[in-house]
């Protein structure tokens, strides 16, 4: 299932013609304290090698090695995945980690917990949960791509105005979604899944894709965009 960087580049280029701005990195910490939201990060990356070698370009004098990492820099692009703990978001996140993400890339991986309703030890678990289970696919990423810069958020609020706000926040290129099949009787409403992912196509600012599994018999992902809807790619 893996992919070049050349075909992932090709892929967005059929999708869309932009690529996004610059890039803001969040650097924190896991915290799991707070009263009414909560949010931590954790990055997988060569960050101190990086340093270094930006430092010795500096020493060996120059203002061209500096720009030309400041360029290098500017050239990539961030991957934003919507995580949860269904089988559908980690199918969503391996396509994008395989299909989107090339080298130098950012991939963040966001994981929203629904707000509070109520005090107690119950969220404080969930919390906890939710920081395990962004390590764990956060890990996995950073193995089965190395190249690939990986980061995991963990914020509580509302679902659809923190993946928003957090798109514009880090200046995110791609959104990844993933989306469920639809339910045979739900044939004159959307299920609040399949509202979620059409408001987020709709509205964020960015290209953003819905990621849907075929089954083993079929074969390949059908991937739903603001001018696609469930186009199928054998990949």
């Amino acid at each position: 299932m893996g992919s070049s960087g050349g075909s992932s580049e090709h892929f967005l280029r059929q999708l869309s013609s932009s690529d996004g701005g610059p890039h803001q990195l969040l650097q924190e910490e896991w915290d799991c304290g707070g009263a009414s939201s909560r949010r931590g990060s954790r990055r997988w990356s060569s960050r101190k090698k990086q340093a270094a070698r930006a430092t010795r370009g500096h020493r060996r004098g120059g203002g061209f090695c500096g720009r030309t990492e400041e360029a290098a820099a500017a050239g990539r692009k961030r991957v934003m995945v919507v995580v949860d703990q269904s089988s559908g978001a980690k199918h969503a996140m391996m396509w994008a980690l395989t299909h989107v993400a090339s080298k130098g890339d950012f991939l963040t991986l966001l994981h929203v917990l629904p707000p509070q309703s109520g005090g107690g030890g119950g969220g404080r678990g969930c919390a906890a949960d939710a920081s395990a289970l962004a390590n764990s696919l956060g890990a996995l990423c950073k193995a089965c791509k190395p190249e690939v810069e990986v980061e995991a958020l963990v914020i509580q609020g509302p679902k659809l105005s923190t993946v928003l706000s957090q798109v514009k926040k880090l200046e995110a290129s791609v959104l990844v979604l993933s989306q469920r099949k639809p339910s045979p009787f739900c044939c004159f409403m959307r299920s609040s899944s399949e509202a979620f992912v059409e408001e987020c196509i709709n509205r964020a600012e960015c290209l953003t894709l819905a990621v849907r599994r075929q089954s083993k018999g079929v074969g390949g992902y059908l991937i739903s965009t603001r001018w696609q809807k469930n186009f199928w790619l054998l990949a």
